[in-house]
């Protein structure tokens, strides 16, 4: 097995720095903008960018967590049931801008699942999606990212293994290549 380095603690930082940068140019004061994160890896990139958000610009964005587990289209074909995580949005979306995080975008498909999962919250005025790794040349469904840390060409074989630390002192992202 080979792993090669994506993202240390530092290049981590400056990326979720750079994309809290674009974000701040598009929606300004954030008053009608809400942070979703996808469970499960998503929500510990949405609080770090959160967080960040709150640092640079002392705006305090409203963050929610999303699981799309009853929303995807692979429920009831595996062998083995999902266990679900929690949903956790204490505010309407309704007319307001929603930005989707989540670590890797691979096929798209829980990109679409978490669009069906937020119509229960009300019928947003738009959605964008913000990813850490943009796996390219893999999609099932036609998704894009509209703010990306790092666009990685794979193929099916390959995994990005997403390793992040609570002190954010030994984050880890990595590409990983099984050996046959």
């Amino acid at each position: 097995m080979q792993k090669r380095l994506l993202f240390d603690s530092p290049l981590l930082k400056v990326t979720i720095s750079r994309l809290c940068q674009q974000l701040i140019e598009i929606h300004e004061d954030f008053t009608d903008t809400v942070i979703v994160g996808m469970q499960p890896r998503g929500i510990y990139l949405a609080d770090r960018v959160k967080d960040e958000l709150q640092k640079i610009s002392g705006i305090d964005v409203h963050l929610g967590y999303l699981d799309t587990t009853f929303h995807r289209d692979d429920f009831r074909r595996r062998e083995a049931p999902i266990t679900p995580s929690q949903t956790k949005i204490p505010f309407l979306i309704e007319n307001k801008k929603v930005i989707l995080v989540d670590d890797v975008l691979f096929t798209g498909r829980t990109v679409r699942a978490a669009l069906d999962a937020l119509n229960a919250f009300g019928r947003p005025d738009k959605v964008e999606l913000l990813v850490l790794i943009d796996r390219l040349y893999s999609r099932h469904i036609p998704v894009e990212a509209n703010y990306v840390g790092r666009k990685v060409n794979t193929i099916q074989s390959q995994k990005v293994l997403v390793e992040l630390d609570e002190k954010q002192e030994q984050d880890r992202i990595w590409l990983i290549t099984k050996e046959e």
